[in-house]
């Protein structure tokens, strides 16, 4: 009986890992998705996600920031977006390195000013502020970034990867035979129904 019981505990746990590991893949991918169209490296991405909150949705902060990018509510609704919607907060996380890098120039900077906000780069003559939390978080993202850059993520390289492309088949000359002779066999009245109505026929 305990033997069994402590098999069920192991099925269940491998069971639940299972689950995450691919909750984890489904939200990389979509930072990823988010990042390209929004013309960010998606390595940059990935590492603030991964410093914020472990790629987990459901993380919370005791200051009131929510998801993958620890977006609060209240900055959130000012870009139009929910916090609590996993595609908005991605998609917010990412607008807002952006806007940061676009503001002051620099990975480092744009990080302080995501961890420290704008004001406070601002304070300290656009450089990073001297706060230990802040130093940190740039150290950690940074250090995560370079990592990436180096041996990509299974993301990114499945996002690279180019679109297979459909080749055409050249039509046999017996198959091409059977078109002729069913198009010669159509009416003229027939071919004038098919054109006026494209609906007519399902098929």
């Amino acid at each position: 009986m305990k033997k069994l019981l402590l098999f069920t505990i192991a099925l269940v746990s491998l069971l639940c890992t299972q689950v995450q590991a691919a909750d984890v893949n489904t939200v990389k991918a979509t930072i990823v998705k988010h990042s390209i169209e929004m013309g960010v490296d998606p390595a940059i991405a990935l590492s603030i996600a991964r410093a914020e909150s472990g790629f987990r949705h459901e993380a919370r902060s005791a200051h009131g920031a929510v998801g993958v990018f620890q977006l609060m509510p209240s900055t959130a609704k000012r870009m139009g977006l929910n916090a609590y919607s996993l595609n908005d907060n991605i998609r917010g996380g990412i607008m807002y390195y952006k806007n940061m890098y676009k503001m002051f120039g620099s990975m480092e900077l744009a990080l302080a000013a995501y961890n420290a906000g704008p004001g406070n780069v601002k304070r300290y003559n656009n450089k990073v502020p001297p706060y230990a939390e802040t130093k940190r978080f740039i150290a950690k993202i940074m250090s995560d970034y370079n990592r990436l850059k180096a041996n990509p993520d299974p993301a990114i390289t499945n996002a690279m990867k180019p679109k297979p492309t459909v080749q055409q088949v050249p039509v046999s000359p017996v198959v091409k035979q059977i078109e002729e002779s069913l198009e010669s066999s159509l009416d003229i009245d027939t071919l004038d129904l098919l054109e006026l109505n494209p609906e007519t026929f399902s098929i």
